[in-house]
């Protein structure tokens, strides 16, 4: 486990941001909202528009209700999200096998379908996926705001991006992790310590 410096002052909540196609009710964001009941903090962790500025505009308006200065934590494409509201605001933040170039990402989905499997919205991915991604995209990054933890392993996203484009940021890599990270409930300490608490391991469990 890495030895991460705390922030000046401890996160006034957490807010959570899934990934792409996913949802409030994920397993990740339960995880999250069990953790900050244990430890008595605000947690945010809503169901986010599939439009990128959507989604943005949703997370802004959830961050102003957690206090001066929340921990954001993001998932894959909500690991890009956070990235945004941590340059923008200044704030910790803790990435899970963040995107690293989801415009180019997205590109690659246009004029597909999908159906969220948590709340059954159906859409498209479009033009403007893209357009949204690129002009949101962060023109430089302050590694000091970053914890990582990234899955060797990762179905989806290759962890030598995110490795490469955060270096300079505390990292935990996890030999043999997938994207879901499905260890994460064993990594919660080091995410709150993080934002400045101290999680006792193993107090929050996954469920199932």
């Amino acid at each position: 486990m890495l030895n991460a410096a705390l922030p000046r002052q401890p996160a006034s909540g957490v807010l959570y941001l899934h990934g792409f196609n996913s949802g409030a009710a994920s397993p990740k964001a339960a995880l999250m909202r069990a953790a900050c009941a244990a430890l008595g903090l605000p947690c945010a962790a809503p169901d986010l528009p599939h439009r990128p500025d959507g989604a943005l505009n949703e997370a802004e308006d959830r961050l102003a209700e957690l206090g001066a200065c929340p921990l954001v934590v993001g998932s894959s494409l909500g690991g890009f999200l956070a990235t945004v509201l941590a340059e923008r605001h200044g704030l910790p933040a803790a990435l899970i096998n963040p995107a690293v170039a989801p415009a180019r990402l997205m590109a690659g989905w246009i004029g597909e379908a999908f159906i969220n499997p948590y709340h059954g919205q159906r859409f498209m991915v479009e033009a403007a996926h893209r357009r949204a991604l690129e002009a949101m995209t962060p023109g430089r990054l302050t590694p000091a705001h970053y914890l990582l933890l990234l899955g060797t392993a990762d179905e989806t996203l290759d962890c030598r991006d995110a490795f490469a484009c955060y270096r300079g940021a505390r990292m935990i890599l996890q030999p043999g992790g997938d994207h879901g990270f499905s260890v994460l409930a064993d990594y919660l300490p080091a995410i709150f310590a993080h934002g400045g608490h101290a999680l006792e391991a193993g107090r929050v469990a996954p469920r199932g």
